[in-house]
């Protein structure tokens, strides 16, 4: 509990400098998360490496075919995007000629091709509420005795897979078995489907949270534990992160289930009354300025793309790709299309797949995937 707290601590007083003693505009939030890397569980060599707010998601008219927008700003999703963005970042100190460069990076090169991470560090995510969909909707269930009627309802959808609402708040269970969203139906009006925080963490603990692009490069990367400020119930959340895909059955080399730590803090901050912004901010560590995304619009509010962009990673990705060592034996050509680039990673497909089929075959939905389109753009450089 007290390392639990100390981690709590810090990420909210880097939020208070970051946002001018809270007086900037932008400290205004209704969902702060950061994620804390540390050396074993020595608090002393914490640091925080990232920070985001936000709890909102894309309106489907700004749908971007070219990687420009950023689809969903929650700030759990957030932080793990400007995680992403911190991991490209410690592996192009390995592109350096300077020893000192590489001995900084949290990545050790692997005789076998590929890097990972050193010994030892580990990653804690802090998010001031619970994160939406099953984790926070079915928490209250647990502690008050009254709800029979509801509880039908509620146990009927228990542990199911939820989808953010289009430009609103809250979440509502998967509806349709056949999960395909078209482009052209979003453009037209039709709701853009999200899926929750709830299910997209319980998809990292399988996954890990480097994404399909960096698979090619790293070992999978798990969090550690998982702190939440309000609206918790830990019985529940650890339910909710592992329980639901206890027969996912065998997983290949390097990737597992992981079991996250869960804690609480003892004296959370109180939440901000209001109305939820339509921002978010993120920052990653060696960056000195917060960037701020429209979170209607998925850009930043100059209109350009931010810096935790498909497009941006893409690009990223393929400076890397033929210059560092990779997991991956290559064939041929370097992709030249997003959604090539990310086949790249079998392994790492093939592993998601398992991870929604046993999602299924528990009867608790089909996770919905965005129109494959908005994946089909080219690398400009």
């Amino acid at each position: 509990q007290d390392f639990a707290d100390s981690l709590y601590q810090m990420v909210a007083q880097k939020f208070q400098e970051l946002t001018e003693n809270f007086t900037s505009m932008h400290a205004r939030h209704k969902t702060l998360a950061g994620i804390v890397m540390t050396k074993g569980l020595d608090i002393r060599q914490a640091q925080v490496i990232v920070l985001s707010s936000g709890t909102k998601c894309i309106n489907g008219e700004y749908i971007n075919d070219q990687g420009l927008a950023v689809n969903d700003c929650h700030a759990e999703i957030v932080a793990r995007r400007a995680f992403v963005h911190f991991l490209y970042s410690q592996l192009e100190l390995h592109l350096s000629k300077r020893r000192e460069d590489w001995e900084r990076s949290i990545f050790v090169r692997l005789k076998e091709g590929g890097y990972r991470l050193r010994e030892n560090i580990l990653f804690h995510l802090y998010v001031s509420t619970s994160p939406c969909g099953d984790a926070r909707l079915n928490s209250p269930y647990e502690i008050t005795t009254d709800l029979n009627r509801s509880k039908h309802i509620v146990r009927k959808y228990r542990g199911h897979l939820r989808t953010k609402i289009e430009s609103g708040e809250g979440t509502i269970p998967v509806r349709c078995h056949n999960a395909a969203q078209t482009w052209d139906g979003v453009l037209l009006g039709e709701q853009l489907i999200t899926m929750s925080c709830t299910d997209k963490i319980a998809r990292w603990n399988i996954l890990g949270l480097q994404g399909a692009l960096l698979s090619s490069f790293i070992e999978p990367l798990y969090l550690h534990s998982i702190i939440v400020g309000s609206l918790c119930h830990t019985g529940h959340l650890s339910r909710v992160m592992s329980h639901r895909i206890e027969d996912i059955g065998q997983l290949p080399a390097s990737y597992r289930r992981n079991q996250l730590l869960l804690s609480g803090v003892s004296h959370a901050g109180a939440r901000q009354p209001g109305k939820s912004p339509g921002f978010s901010v993120n920052w990653i560590v060696g960056n000195a300025e917060l960037e701020v995304i429209n979170a209607a619009t998925g850009k930043r509010s100059c209109g350009s793309a931010s810096r935790l962009c498909k497009h941006m990673f893409f690009t990223r990705w393929a400076k890397l790709h033929g210059k560092l060592s990779t997991r991956v034996p290559s064939h041929g050509e370097m992709p030249s299309v997003y959604s090539e680039a990310k086949l790249v990673a079998q392994t790492y497909q093939s592993v998601k797949q398992q991870l929604f089929k046993a999602f299924q075959k528990a009867g608790l939905g089909t996770w919905v995937k965005k129109p494959p389109e908005q994946d089909q753009f080219l690398l400009t450089v």
